[in-house]
């Protein structure tokens, strides 16, 4: 079978060199100088933008977004308790780095919707998402039968409300079947709203 062009990207991208003189680390200490979000003109991994849905067309736009790495960090605690009580370290967040990357770009650009994200690159400090956003009242995505369904009013803010692919692994939708009895439509769904 013969590979396309975009199957020699991606077995790039399944190993990359990370070698102290390769371009990824010279992009990463690039990347960690700019901003939190910085929209960029093409895709890094474009192999992987083409499969989430991104198209070289007027209404998408692909922002990069930085999160910081490991478990939350609380301040100091004044009042009088254990100090193993404190709650401090060891803190580890219900959602992962990449959706609150989505989440938060979403707020950084509110006329626009999150359609998906994919890693770029991580180093000591960071890990480094490429958001895709649609822009939901642009002709050319109104026009388009494959996109204008993010233009409906039930997927207004679909991010926040954890309908994107990081979204739903969060959730625990995508296990099926024996053992996933309890987390459709949600846990809380599920559970009642008293408990």
């Amino acid at each position: 079978m013969v590979k396309s062009m975009y199957d020699y990207v991606r077995d790039q991208w399944r190993k990359p060199d990370t070698s102290y003189q390769s371009p990824i680390k010279n992009r990463l200490i690039q990347w960690r100088k700019e901003e939190n979000f910085t929209r960029v003109e093409k895709p890094t991994r474009i192999d992987r933008a083409r499969s989430l849905g991104y198209k070289a067309k007027q209404g998408y736009i692909v922002v990069r977004a930085r999160v910081r790495r490991g478990g939350l960090r609380k301040h100091q605690i004044k009042g009088g308790r254990v100090a193993s009580k404190k709650g401090m370290k060891k803190i580890t967040a219900a959602k992962s780095t990449q959706r609150i990357s989505e989440e938060r770009t979403a707020k950084r650009y509110p006329n626009m919707e999150v359609l998906n994200s994919y890693w770029v690159g991580e180093d000591g400090r960071y890990h480094y998402y490429e958001v895709i956003l649609v822009d939901p009242a642009h002709p050319a995505i109104v026009n388009d039968p494959k996109i204008n369904w993010i233009s409906a009013f039930p997927n207004k803010r679909r991010v926040l409300r954890g309908k994107t692919s990081a979204g739903q692994k969060g959730r625990g939708l995508l296990h099926k079947g024996k053992g996933a009895e309890k987390i459709r439509p949600s846990i809380r769904a599920h559970h009642g709203k008293g408990k």
